[in-house]
């Protein structure tokens, strides 16, 4: 029998602590996520929530930013004629 030993190599990473009023709906919908196993604790809930809310921001700049006129040709030449 081969027994391997294998180095785990941990990063620890540093978190906040941040204390938040909730209603009682967001508390019992963050319950259920722990107890019916889709997430491991509380804090993964509100970390899983955050992160979504961050993409769904990162998201709706792009498409603003795909709203907005493009400047094309040479910018020397479109500098002069504003200038």
């Amino acid at each position: 029998m081969i027994i391997s030993y294998y180095n785990i190599i941990l990063i620890k990473k540093i978190m906040a602590t941040l204390s938040v009023p909730l209603t009682k709906e967001l508390e019992e919908f963050i319950e259920s996520q722990v107890r019916l196993g889709k997430m491991e604790n509380k804090a993964a809930v509100v970390r899983r929530a955050l992160r979504l809310l961050a993409e769904e921001e990162a998201i709706a700049a792009v498409l603003k930013a795909d709203q907005e006129p493009t400047v094309r040709g040479d910018l020397d030449k479109l500098a002069k004629k504003l200038g």
